[in-house]
């Protein structure tokens, strides 16, 4: 088959709709509709097949930080293609990029993170979380400690392990998930199951329940505690100030490890390097992907405590690994996405200018008549909508109305997600302040159309 760059997007979606199958997509309705084909991008624009441009709010899939069209990056991967286009690194082989690569994120993670697993993927970073922590507490003698306590509605991946980490309900009744010795407890959403409590006794309240379970399981059962420092596909669920110190407490206290999944927020997302460092988390294992490379090409790792690292150390062999761990093209691209970030000061500059900036615009939705919260650090948004003010009510399990706001926000040239009735925003790191103003006057006319929409139908 000859390239299909000048292919008109009918045939495109014919070709699409007769080979392709989408993640988390219903096939038979999208192949109704047919698949909008992206062709090209540059900063944080988007175009697709019919000249049609779109302002990027999600950053791809919350990974694209440094914008698209960086050629540092494209330069760095063809560089490495042509001197080591792929090489393994098991039987006692390494090669420069990932050797590279390893030390510049021990550089940029706490003083107590030293090593680094590589991996293609987020899911694949925590499904080595979870043969990592059960190893480790094996090796020191403790075999029974093998839970994995995570979180209601979280996200870890869609692998059976990172699934099974995850707490949405829909992704367990499809294959019989999640698999054994995985627990869950509430998740800190204040707006949502703490609304006639303060958020602060909420926050508490959220964290105690890591405690309560871990008692009634036991401690000497329990290998780890994972969660996000901010929930992303959940909905950009920000736990309050009092969760983390008190839930870090917990975790010392009774000896269990606690993983920090930095996939989203690492790598400036928050204003920080990590969300680790924003909420002053003292993770034992940290999994990475999305902004390590910003998206470029797929690499993900697993960033390992100095304990964890001497616990494995008495376990001999670590059997465990992938093809592509460490692969030498998506480490350059890594490097290179890195080394570009430090020399532009990116994560600096959306700390101290570009995100309060957005968390300002962010904030003057909420006296839009059909939203009840909005909520953000960072460049992470949400907007919560409700069908009556005040109230945290819902417009049903569906998610109709922030269906129905994204679509118009992408025929308004947004691309913004909808998670049930919350509006998701998380764009490029290098997104301008005129560039903001544009995003949320689009946001705002999407929010207006749903408005009227509802009380159309309602």
């Amino acid at each position: 088959m000859e390239g299909l760059h000048n292919t008109s997007t009918e045939t495109l979606q014919q070709l699409d709709a007769m080979h392709h199958l989408h993640p988390f997509t219903d096939t038979q309705a999208l192949n109704k509709k047919g698949t909008r084909v992206i062709e090209r991008a540059e900063g944080v624009h988007l175009w697709d097949t019919d000249g049609n441009q779109f302002l990027d709010g999600m950053a791809g899939l919350w990974c694209v930080n440094a914008g698209y069209g960086r050629r540092e990056i494209m330069d760095a991967v063809y560089q490495q293609m042509q001197q080591l286009p792929y090489y393994n690194t098991f039987f006692q082989t390494s090669h420069p990029p990932v050797i590279e690569l390893a030390a510049r994120v021990a550089e940029l993670t706490p003083e107590h993170l030293n090593r680094v697993f590589f991996c293609s993927s987020g899911s694949e970073a925590n499904d080595t979380v979870v043969r990592m922590v059960r190893h480790y507490w094996s090796a020191l003698g403790k075999p029974d400690k093998k839970i994995i306590i995570s979180r209601e509605n979280a996200y870890h991946g869609s692998t059976m392990a990172g699934a099974s980490l995850g707490g949405m309900k829909p992704m367990h009744k499809q294959g019989g998930l999640p698999i054994a010795d995985i627990q869950h407890i509430m998740q800190p959403h204040w707006f949502v199951n703490g609304f006639d409590e303060t958020p602060e006794d909420f926050g508490e309240r959220a964290a105690l329940a890591l405690e309560e379970r871990i008692l009634e399981l036991g401690a000497g059962n329990v290998a780890a505690f994972i969660a996000e420092p901010v929930q992303g596909a959940g909905g950009v669920i920000v736990p309050p100030a009092t969760y983390w110190p008190l839930i870090q407490k917990i975790c010392t206290k009774h000896d269990i490890l606690l993983v920090a999944d930095e996939v989203i927020c690492g790598f400036g997302r928050t204003g920080k390097w990590f969300g680790s460092d924003e909420f002053n988390i003292t993770a034992d294992l940290m999994a990475i992907a999305k902004g390590l490379s910003s998206g470029y090409l797929p690499i993900g790792g697993v960033v390992v405590s100095d304990r964890v690292v001497a616990g494995l150390e008495q376990g001999g062999e670590f059997n465990h690994g992938y093809t592509y761990s460490g692969h030498p093209a998506c480490a350059a691209a890594a490097v290179a996405n890195i080394e570009l970030m430090q020399r532009e000061r990116i994560v600096e500059t959306t700390g101290e200018r570009i995100a309060p900036y957005f968390q300002k615009r962010l904030q003057e939705l909420s006296a839009h008549p059909l939203v009840g919260q909005v909520r953000g650090i960072g460049l992470l948004g949400a907007i919560q909508l409700v069908p009556d003010k005040p109230g945290n009510g819902t417009f049903g399990t569906d998610g109709s109305i922030g269906g129905f706001c994204r679509d118009r926000c992408m025929d308004n040239g947004l691309i913004m997600r909808a998670v049930d009735d919350a509006m998701i925003l998380s764009p490029p790191l290098i997104i301008t302040e005129a560039q903001i103003d544009d995003l949320f006057t689009r946001a705002r006319a999407g929010i207006d159309l749903a408005h009227q929409h509802w009380l159309e139908t309602r």
